[in-house]
């Protein structure tokens, strides 16, 4: 049950479970019964040894993640691996990857990986603004790629990919999976690399998660230097300097509240169920917008307009005074912008929809005008 008096719509940093912030101020001022709280921990102790421990095998239970697959907690954001992953895997070669470009944040990452290697634009979305997935036939892979990189959902733009590319067979595929991971059952082993900034559906901000087969980070560069080479988390434990330990026990803490509360198939329930009456009253009537077109919506970020830029002003500024905050969409994309990652209370939609259905009545005379 919602407690607080805003709804938190933020695109990211995003809501957080309010149990969890409960045990976050608790753990803050001692955790495990030591008398010294999470945040003053020696990130080599015995406690901070637990928190790794049992974050880690939290992630292989919910995702089913087996064990020549290696669980990182990395820093940098998930921007950092924009670059990260030519350096190590295309850098110095002559090999060539393949990027799908459905947004902004996937657009950078093949514009990072461009300027350090050969890379191959294999589908966009941008003719349409990024409104769309591309469908199968608009993907043109090219002979041999190293692999193939996607963002499953374009937190911006308000699409998701609902299935995975269909890739040349044996190519490793690579997924930025930064703001919809665990919001629906995941199967790791279709994958050789999925990485994700926790400060969506995870966590707070200060972490990135890496989840990667063993052989394909031993692929690796050695030649760049040590901490920019996954082998170094991977075999010191994500310790091979001090660690934002932080963020990584607040994911801990996250993902046993996902368990608590089903696992990942009851998240994808509670994410449907969500999102539904949104998307429903968006293609009900004609005043509010929906960006993304069916089949392609995202459900953990739903992208609306309003026939003026002056409306929207309007709607973000009574929004934001009615207690739900922020709905301002991404600069570069405009309109509204309603993030409703795992954590977000259902209440919080209904009370939008409401809010929509009395705002469009109110301003009906302008949309005309």
């Amino acid at each position: 049950m919602h407690t607080r008096k805003t709804f938190n719509f933020s695109a990211g940093p995003g809501v957080l479970a309010e149990s969890v912030l409960k045990q976050i101020q608790k753990d803050i001022w001692d955790i495990h019964g030591t008398g010294i709280g999470v945040l003053e921990h020696s990130h080599r102790g015995g406690s901070i040894d637990r928190v790794f421990d049992e974050t880690q095998a939290l992630f292989r239970e919910l995702a089913g993640i087996p064990d020549n697959y290696k669980i990182l907690f990395m820093t940098g954001g998930a921007s950092a691996q924009f670059h990260l992953l030519p350096m190590n895997f295309l850098a110095g070669t002559n090999k060539t990857a393949d990027y799908i470009d459905t947004g902004v944040w996937a657009n950078k990452a093949y514009k990072e990986a461009k300027a350090l290697a050969s890379v191959h634009l294999a589908g966009s979305s941008e003719d349409k603004n990024h409104s769309y997935i591309p469908g199968k036939d608009a993907l043109k892979f090219s002979a041999s790629p190293a692999y193939v990189h996607y963002c499953s959902n374009n937190t911006i733009y308000g699409t998701e990919w609902h299935r995975m590319p269909e890739a040349p067979s044996g190519v490793p595929i690579v997924c930025d999976m930064s703001s919809d991971i665990f919001s629906r059952p995941l199967d790791v082993t279709k994958f050789h690399f999925i990485y994700a900034g926790a400060q969506k559906n995870l966590g707070p901000a200060g972490t990135t998660i890496v989840i990667a087969r063993e052989d394909f980070l031993e692929q690796g560069s050695k030649t760049i230097p040590s901490l920019c080479q996954y082998r170094e988390y991977a075999k010191n434990d994500s310790r091979p300097n001090t660690p934002p330990v932080f963020p990584i026990y607040a994911v801990g803490e996250v993902l046993k509240w996902i368990k608590s509360e089903g696992g990942l198939k009851a998240m994808q329930s509670r994410n449907e169920a969500k999102a539904k009456p949104l998307y429903d009253f968006l293609d009900a009537q004609d005043f509010f917008r929906a960006h993304a077109q069916k089949g392609s919506r995202s459900l953990m970020n739903v992208t609306f307009r309003l026939p003026t830029e002056d409306l929207e002003k309007q709607f973000i500024k009574e929004a934001t005074a009615a207690g739900m905050d922020g709905l301002k969409g991404h600069r570069s994309a405009g309109g509204m912008r309603a993030s409703i990652y795992n954590a977000f209370p259902p209440e919080g939609v209904t009370a939008l929809v409401a809010f929509m259905e009395k705002f469009a009545k109110a301003n009906a005379n302008k949309a005309m005008a």
